[in-house]
This record gives structure tokens, sequence and C-alpha cells, in this order.
């Protein structure tokens, strides 16, 4: 299996290699990108696939086109700037494997901060013992942090608030408890609900998921619950009361779709759980994986494909 693997990235690599040096993707990538900016940009989708071993099993144009999309808003790639990310996503429907595009919470802020219509946008975890209360009606919060990062970082979470003031003084807020997020999570996250939900949270969270195991819980709602919940935070916050640019409306619409090369969207992961009929819409995959690629998978070469490009 490991050898088959293996050999199927190595396939993939080789493809996107010889998709990236296609005219017509040469054409659609500049029409985007242009100039000096290229030889970066072709940079990224090369170092976004080498350090993402589940990436290189994905289509050439999905990779591209979710990439192209994430230039077009001026967001960057990197996992650690959590703008955007592309996600593998095995798509069962065409038997194959395609990257998704999907908006951090941080591209949120970006966005809302470039429209020029926000004078403050914020969103936080609460930790436990910090709500002192929360009035809905008025939208009031009161809180207390904990002054010691250290110690705050390692509390517990118990809620999740959110909030923006325009430049013109309208102001809005919002507060979720976790139990809350998580039964949002379980609504509409398939991958999150068919593997045990906030008991499985729990048990990971405490280190008692077997080692063999962990391959389940590779969804962001697993990974990074906290990461997840500021982001539905801001989405609740801003597509219901906020002023969206149209940036930001773009990369909501597109958010967590595959995009094709005629610019339409497929939601692959809206697929009906067994059980209960839950439908789901947010269904995540792991981003970036931990292990290197796997022995003897041949990488693209950055320099090649760029002398390719734009020699």
């Amino acid at each position: 299996m490991a050898v088959n693997n293996s050999l199927a990235r190595q396939d993939q690599s080789m493809k996107l290699s010889v998709y990236l040096q296609n005219d017509a993707v040469k054409k659609q990538i500049n029409q985007v990108v242009g100039g000096k900016n290229g030889t970066r940009f072709i940079s990224s989708i090369v170092s976004a696939v080498q350090s993402t071993p589940a990436l290189q099993e994905c289509t050439s144009p999905s990779i591209v086109n979710a990439a192209l999309l994430g230039e077009a808003l001026n967001l960057s790639p990197s996992p650690q700037l959590g703008q955007f990310y592309m996600v593998p996503f095995d798509n069962k429907k065409k038997g194959c494997k395609e990257a998704q595009f999907q908006l951090g919470y941080k591209g949120y802020i970006q966005l809302a901060i470039r429209s020029g219509y926000y004078k403050k946008l914020n969103v936080l975890a609460i930790k436990e013992g910090e709500l002192v209360r929360y009035d809905p009606l008025d939208e009031e919060v009161e809180v207390n942090l904990i002054d010691d990062d250290i110690l705050r970082e390692e509390a517990p979470t118990m809620g999740y608030f959110a909030m923006f003031e325009y430049e013109n003084g309208f102001r809005k807020t919002l507060y979720w408890s976790k139990k809350k997020m998580l039964a949002h999570a379980e609504k509409y996250s398939f991958a999150f609900y068919k593997n045990g939900g906030a008991r499985s949270l729990e048990l990971l969270e405490q280190g008692k998921i077997p080692e063999k195991d962990m391959w389940k819980y590779s969804s962001f709602w697993f990974k990074d619950f906290d990461g997840m919940a500021l982001k539905t935070m801001l989405r609740q916050l801003i597509s219901k009361w906020g002023i969206m640019s149209i940036d930001l409306q773009n990369a909501i619409d597109k958010d967590m779709a595959v995009i094709h090369e005629d610019g339409k969207t497929d939601y692959v992961d809206a697929v009906k759980a067994e059980d209960d009929g839950v439908v789901s819409d947010q269904e995540l995959q792991e981003v970036q994986e931990d292990q290197p690629a796997a022995p003897g998978t041949q990488q693209p070469d950055p320099k090649g494909i760029e002398a390719s490009f734009f020699g």
C-alpha cells in the first residue's frame, strides 16, 4: 500500500509539472498573476504540494485553480499565516482527489480590514472563568481576561466572542458557548459528526485516542477546533450583519469548494450522513501533514518549472 501511494504521488507530481507548462495554463496564470509575481506564485504551489503529501494526489487543475483564487484575493497559502488553504478532498463521485479552496479565519480578517468599512474587528476564544456576563439583547459583554498569557493559553476554552465596529460607529457583537459551537460542528461537518463529534474531541484533548486511530481525526474540527470556531464566529457575524466587499463575497461564496477551469464551483463535501440525514457543507480534512513524503516520491522541481514557465 505504501509503495502504491508513493507511485501515485510521483505520478501526480509529474502531472503537475506538465500541467503548469501547458500554454493555456500559463495564459490563465498570467492573467491573474502576471509579471515577476509568476515565479513566486509557481514556487508557492510547488511548496504546498511538497509539504502536503495528500495534496500530491490531487488533480492538477484543482490545485492551480484553488491557488489562483487565493492569489486573486491577495491572500497567502502559507499554513503558518492561516489565510487560506488548499485542502485535499476525496471526491468519490469522480473517483479522484481534488484540492478545495478553504478560507481561514485570518483570511476573513484580512479581507474585512481591506474593505475600509471596519474601524475595529476582533474574535477570540473565552477561557474558563473569564466570562462575567453576556447580554444578547443589548449585546454587552463583560469579561475578566487571565493576565498571564501562558496560563490563559493552557486554560480550557468555554466560549467564543466576535465583534466589529464601523467607522461610522455602528457596532455588532456575538457570543457562542463552546457547547453551541460543538452542536454547530456536529450539524455542519460530516467528518466531525461521523467520527464521534464532541466526545471524540474530548478524548483527543485528553490524549486518550490510540495512535493507530488518529487517521480518523484529520478534520480541522478535530485538529484545530478553536481555529474553526473563530472562523465560524466571523462568518456568522460578517455574513449576517457586516458590509462585505466584492472580494469577501467571492471568498465566502467559494469557501470549501473545488474550483474548475470554467470558474464553476463544486462543493464535493456536501454529503448525507447515514444516521439522521444531516447535510454537511463543512467537511474539512488535514491541510498540512506532519510526516514527510514517502521515500522514493519524486517532487516537482520548482526551478525547472519556473524556467519552463518563464523562459
